[in-house]
């Protein structure tokens, strides 16, 4: 495995980061996850608008153009031989003091690790989820605008750590006004006939990449799509509900808070809508080997 740091590559072994970074200390940085399926890199433009976008949002100076972004992610990929894999891009604060001034950070760090992920077996895909409520509520707008996708995903982990506490591999978050958000590391969808509906990010839902093109490929399919604040009232009353993020891609809930969704059973629509994913995911993006 070679991991690019800063326009060189390290072997996993030799990777590493000074313990002064704020990346470090105080999750002061930014990042994004990616996929390559059959040598290309699914949405990496995308993908690297969002990561300068949270970068934006923290005041952080990226060190490099978002076309110089997207050949160092290539090339990492190249140097491992990438046809199918997972992509963690970091850009942190950078090496500085004990305090909390940032701008004792002279010089962001450009992170690329390239490595192979299943977030969930198959046999969640052919049977669903199992999913509970957090207690723990997503972060307000205001305190860590849940858009900015940092490096501080704590709020993220409590609410994980509840989901494996009570036998289950993910949660749902609330917002403080009590309103469906999203799960720990996907958005979340329900579907009531031809209706399917997806939490605002208003509502503390992120900008998910896999979100978007789901919302698009599930309109051209016929369906009515919408961005509407729910109650866990309108999950449990589903038909279907399903999840999507990069790791995830489309995977169904069957069980939420003890209450089966539908039938129990992975539905038509979930399954139709991961079929047309994992098609388009798998012929396009950015080609790897050019």
């Amino acid at each position: 495995m070679k991991i690019y740091i800063n326009g060189k590559f390290y072997s996993k072994e030799k990777a590493a980061v000074s313990v002064f970074d704020h990346g470090l200390l105080y999750g002061d940085g930014v990042f994004e996850g990616i996929r390559a399926y059959k040598g290309r890199i699914f949405m990496l433009e995308a993908h690297v608008d969002r990561l300068f976008d949270s970068a934006k949002a923290i005041a952080l100076e990226m060190p490099m153009t978002r076309k110089a972004m997207c050949e160092a992610v290539a090339k990492t990929c190249q140097a491992n031989k990438t046809v199918d894999g997972y992509i963690r891009l970091i850009v942190t604060r950078g090496v500085g003091t004990l305090g909390l001034n940032p701008f004792t950070c002279l010089k962001p760090q450009v992170i690329i690790i390239v490595a192979s992920i299943q977030l969930y077996p198959e046999q969640d895909y052919r049977d669903g989820l199992k999913v509970v409520t957090a207690g723990t509520i997503r972060n307000m707008q205001e305190a860590v605008n849940p858009n900015i996708k940092s490096l501080n995903y704590l709020n993220n982990i409590l609410a994980k750590i509840e989901a494996i506490n009570a036998g289950c591999k993910e949660a749902i978050m609330l917002n403080p006004q009590g309103f469906v958000s999203e799960a720990t590391g996907d958005n979340i969808f329900a579907v009531k006939g031809n209706v399917i509906r997806t939490p605002p990010t208003s509502s503390g839902a992120l900008i998910g990449i896999t979100r978007a093109v789901v919302m698009d490929i599930a309109t051209d399919a016929g369906f009515d799509v919408r961005e509407e604040v729910m109650t866990r009232y309108d999950l449990y009353t589903a038909d279907e509900v399903f999840l999507t993020g990069t790791a995830a891609e489309v995977i169904a809930v069957s069980l939420l808070d003890a209450r089966k969704i539908g039938n129990g059973k992975p539905g038509k629509v979930t399954r139709k809508l991961e079929t047309i994913f994992r098609r388009l995911a798998e012929s396009s993006g950015y080609p790897i080997y050019k």
